[in-house]
């Protein structure tokens, strides 16, 4: 099985992330996405439509609940009193896959580009992928999850994301 076999189609109004190999159904994972809905606007804090690719994999190797800030390890482990602490903060956790759109005007160029939005797919506090949207944006998975799905694609792959 080859990358560019794999494409992930994330469905908005299921929270799922499934991994296709061509059309088989590989893998299915539970994800939060924005609390804003569905948009490509910069500053919505909306989950943008469309079409994607992976950018960048960030975080190979660092430990499950590494804390991340602009794509940075900051060194600490993230533990859930850090959350009651800090329950505004947006967590990004353990891997990032950061996306990159592929439709010029819709996600791509201009006041509407993914990539320059920082739209991840990355880990984030367990207690914060639920059933109910809640990012700022990106897409939220569990720290266990994240690490299996940086494992299982390469840069390049292709991200679809609809409603």
């Amino acid at each position: 099985m080859t990358a560019s076999n794999l494409n992930i189609v994330v469905h908005i109004n299921e929270q799922l992330l499934n991994v296709y190999d061509d059309k088989d159904l590989l893998k299915s994972y539970a994800v939060c996405t924005a609390k804003n809905g569905v948009g490509e606007q910069m500053g919505s804090e909306c989950t943008p439509r469309g079409a994607h690719v992976i950018r960048a994999k960030i975080g190979d190797r660092e430990p499950l609940g590494r804390v991340f800030v602009g794509r940075r390890s900051t060194g600490e482990i993230y533990q859930i009193d850090d959350l009651k602490e800090q329950p505004d903060r947006d967590w990004v956790l353990t891997r990032i896959l950061w996306l990159s759109g592929l439709e010029k005007g819709k996600n791509r160029s201009g006041s509407v580009d993914t990539m320059r939005r920082y739209i991840y797919i990355h880990g984030a506090p367990d207690e914060l992928v639920g059933k109910t949207p809640s990012s700022h944006g990106c897409i939220r998975m569990f720290n266990k999850d994240v690490i299996e799905l940086f494992e299982l694609v390469a840069a390049g792959t292709r991200v679809f994301i609809v409603e």
